[in-house]
């Protein structure tokens, strides 16, 4: 993380949920006290085309846009978006992608950016709390229980592959 800024880039294709990701996730660092901005390029989103979305959160953020090469953290919903956005990740940047968790375990397909939410957090200094009190402001009350699996089974994908090793 450069300057007290942590860098995130989600990129998927319309439909993935990238952008509820990103409200997620900048919510949750907004609860945490943290200045966020948020930035999306929607292309033909709504047709499944590509969907990025930039937030940045930390103790003072001037722009929205994460600068290329700077992003800490490349989240990829869609493999066929990595090489369309690897060029955002800085040397030394985090990865994550859909392999990285058992996404047949998700409750359902639509939950993969929750899951994925899950894997990124356990990157990031946001407090688990902040993290849940925003997916649920996020989704409607009988998706809840739902989501909050997925997002435990993100998480918990970081102890597997340490039990694994």
């Amino acid at each position: 993380m450069s300057d007290n800024v942590t860098n995130v880039v989600i990129a998927g294709l319309g439909g993935q949920g990238v952008l509820r990701l990103s409200d997620i996730l900048a919510h949750a660092a907004f609860l945490a006290g943290l200045d966020v901005k948020k930035a999306e390029v929607h292309g033909m989103s709504q047709r499944g085309g590509s969907v990025t979305s930039d937030v940045r959160f930390g103790e003072g953020v001037l722009s929205p846009m994460v600068p290329t090469g700077s992003a800490d953290y490349l989240v990829v919903l869609e493999e066929t978006q990595l090489e369309p956005t690897r060029h955002l990740l800085r040397e030394g940047g985090e990865l994550l992608l859909p392999a990285d968790i058992d996404v047949a375990a998700l409750p359902t397909a639509k939950a993969l950016n929750v899951g994925m939410l899950g894997l990124l957090s356990t990157h990031l200094d946001l407090p688990e709390s902040d993290l849940r009190q925003a997916i649920k402001a996020f989704f409607p009350e009988k998706l809840h229980e739902a989501n909050m699996e997925a997002f435990t089974l993100g998480r918990n994908a970081v102890n597997k592959e340490s039990a694994d090793a």
